[in-house]
């Protein structure tokens, strides 16, 4: 189908809004349904099972997934309840929510346990397959789950030893590995607290983050290789040494060809006689780990998440939104910097194989990860909307090339899924797959919107709220909006949402993040409208909105329009406000794909496409090709900063140069700002 005819054809994923012309087509609910839930083999799913035990034990019987979905919120209590119980977590309570208030919900108050206790199954097959690592700097590495427990006891005699113990900090600076798998849960067994950034991220934005916890041991690798690559971080391992002054001990973890001299050997600790793996018994809401908010214009956020909130909300995502089985095997692309990569280890949790890949995803080219999947068995995909057009673009031929029989759930993240690529996936997948596109954060380590087997997939829509979440739309006055654009919010406390920021003396910053808007009300920052059905579309961040003339629209709705043009590969929008009310001016930057060039007939292409499909007034007044779209990195376009570089503020004041990818195409901004 050529373009011109993928577009007239096309429900846009968007909404009807005040002047547009095409309001019909862009009405929230309107996207088709492209899978319904297979009701016959429900009961083999983990929802299924889930519903079924409801009514088993506690006499709740749902009709559809929406019922359960309302009992979930409008009984907490009970329903956590249930999600301890059913999973059996090693515990007791007395209570669920010793204070209902938000911020400030205490959840299972005086309750013990330990989050790596119920991954490690101690007691389990431990010759279950427990990691498969795929990497470019080193031959493939399986690990059972016997190997595991071993790895991780023999770790965390070695970090006693080093006087590590509850409550102190460990930190990485380590690839997707199994070697940050083993430090991480051997930490989490302690009671210590972790916290990791990548070999990418550049000196200034490792310490920029891993200082203000102030770690006592640093584990590290001192390079890698990416795609045909040798990328050495001797000098960097050198900078964060001297700029964590807490730190006593470093520990190297040699990895391909690269060593680490004068310090502990992760080999010479590993081959320490093993002592027998205990687990510290700590409170629901003691520190698990730190993640840390994109930090591109400022000091990253230190989002402190519990060990109890993460185990119950990962177990309800994992086993129940997922589909995620004993023997699944879960592949998604991550580094150790964003939080798939925590929720990519806790599919342990629920007994499946996790598959650990580092490198660059597409060496040698597109088509690699789909080898990935039928090479490893995968029957989850985690995937970035990004790579599913880049596919779709490249006219891949995914399940024809390579056996993808497996394969029973793609998950989609990161940023919105274009209607079209919905259409793709199904067209070139078949009807089995599951595609869920879900929606949460760094923030709740967790998921606000998701399917599952029970719900249907929508074209271009998120199914829905996932289970215990009450999320919702809300307008400026504070009011639920049904089929026109809000604000992402959540009215109830939920297990997972952040203990506290580290060092946020009086939860300032915390508040200011979430909590500046709406009383007692979380804001997330997200543009969404919902329908009457209750399924969402995101349309980009609420402080990038596109309002020209009093129509507002979303950029993951532009993006859409603009990167299903051939001659686009990316593509970056900005409204520059008329102080005076006037319309602004709205700036699109493209990133053009090979051979094209940005003339009169490509910038007329452009903005036909988006006269047609969005509406007149978010035709952009200035077109401009530029050499790479800077993002965060995971994956977020730079539309703030870039907006506030057009403005002329310097750009080192408001883009952190090692917290994204493409700064060097950041000096072309500054450019076309000057200009303007």
């Amino acid at each position: 189908m050529s373009n011109a005819a993928d577009r007239a054809g096309r429900a846009a994923p968007g909404l009807a809004v005040e002047g547009s012309s095409n309001s019909e087509a862009n009405s929230v609910g309107s996207g088709a349904v492209l899978r319904e839930p297979d009701l016959a083999s429900l009961g083999a799913t983990g929802i299924g099972q889930y519903a079924q035990w409801l009514a088993d034990t506690r006499g709740r019987a749902f009709a559809d997934y929406d019922e359960l979905w309302k009992w979930s919120v409008s009984e907490p209590e009970e329903f956590w309840a249930s999600i301890w119980d059913y999973f059996s977590i090693r515990g007791s309570y007395t209570s669920v929510l010793g204070s209902t208030d938000m911020p400030g919900a205490q959840w299972f108050p005086g309750a013990k346990l330990n989050y790596a206790e119920h991954l490690l199954d101690v007691g389990g097959d431990p010759d279950r397959v427990a990691i498969i690592a795929r990497c470019q700097t080193r031959g493939p590495i399986e690990l059972t789950m016997g190997e595991l427990a071993d790895q991780v006891g023999r770790i965390r005699s070695a970090l006693v030893g080093l006087g590590v113990g509850a409550g102190d900090r460990v930190v990485g600076y380590l690839p997707n590995i199994p070697e940050a798998v083993v430090a991480f849960l051997a930490c989490a067994s302690l009671g210590a607290i972790w916290a990791c950034c990548p070999p990418e991220f550049g000196a200034r934005s490792v310490v920029d983050r891993l200082a203000q916890v102030e770690p006592k041991v640093l584990i590290s690798t001192t390079g890698y290789t990416y795609g045909d690559k040798k990328v050495d971080r001797a000098a960097e391992l050198d900078a964060i040494r001297a700029g964590l002054p807490t730190v006593r001990h470093v520990i190297g973890v040699d990895y391909g060809d690269y060593r680490t001299d004068e310090v502990l050997r992760w080999d010479d600790l590993l081959a320490r006689e093993p002592e027998a793996l205990s687990f510290e018994q700590v409170g629901f809401d003691h520190p698990l780990w730190i993640l840390f908010s994109s930090g591109t214009t400022g000091l990253p956020k230190a989002i402190v998440h519990g060990h109890g909130g993460i185990l119950l909300e990962h177990l309800k995502t994992h086993a129940l939104h997922l589909d995620i089985r004993p023997g699944d095997r879960i592949l998604w692309t991550t580094t150790t910097a964003w939080t798939v990569w925590n929720c990519l280890v806790s599919a342990l949790l629920v007994k499946a194989t996790i598959v650990l890949t580092d490198g660059n995803p597409l060496y040698p080219d597109l088509p690699e990860q789909w080898r990935v999947i039928a090479d490893t068995g995968a029957t989850l995909f985690g995937a970035s909307p990004a790579y599913v057009m880049a596919c779709r673009k490249a006219g891949l031929e995914p399940a024809k090339d390579n056996d993808l029989s497996a394969l029973r759930t793609l998950c989609i993240t990161g940023a919105p899924l274009p209607a079209e690529g919905f259409d793709w996936l199904y067209e070139k997948l078949g009807p089995d797959v599951i595609v869920n596109s879900i929606s949460g954060g760094t923030d709740i380590c967790g998921n606000f919107l998701s399917g599952s087997p029970w719900q249907a997939v929508y074209r271009g829509e998120l199914a829905g709220p996932a289970l215990g979440v009450d999320v919702t739309a809300y307008d400026e006055d504070g009011n639920e909006t049904v089929g026109a654009v809000g604000e992402l919010v959540v009215r109830a406390p939920m297990p997972s949402m952040p203990v506290k920021f580290w060092g946020d003396e009086g939860d300032q910053r915390y508040l200011e993040s979430y909590f500046d808007t709406y009383p007692s009300v979380w804001r997330h920052g997200d543009w969404v409208s919902m329908s009457d059905r209750r399924s969402f579309i995101i349309h980009g961040r609420s402080d990038a909105t596109l309002n020209r003339g009093g129509v507002r629209l979303g950029t993951g709705e532009y993006y859409a329009v603009v990167e299903n043009l051939p001659e686009v590969l990316d593509s970056l929008v900005v409204h520059l406000e008329d102080s005076e009310g006037g319309a602004g001016t709205l700036v699109l930057f493209v990133l053009l794909g090979t051979g094209f060039e940005l003339d009169e007939a490509v910038q007329a292409r452009i903005r036909a496409a988006l006269r047609s499909d969005l509406s007149p007034r978010h035709v952009p007044d200035v077109i401009a090709a530029v050499p790479a779209i800077p993002r965060t990195l995971t994956g977020k376009k730079l539309e703030k900063p870039v907006k506030q570089i057009l403005k002329g503020r310097p750009a080192r004041e408001v883009v952190s140069p090692g917290a994204v990818t493409g700064f060097d195409a950041i000096d072309a901004f500054v450019k076309i700002g000057a200009k303007l």
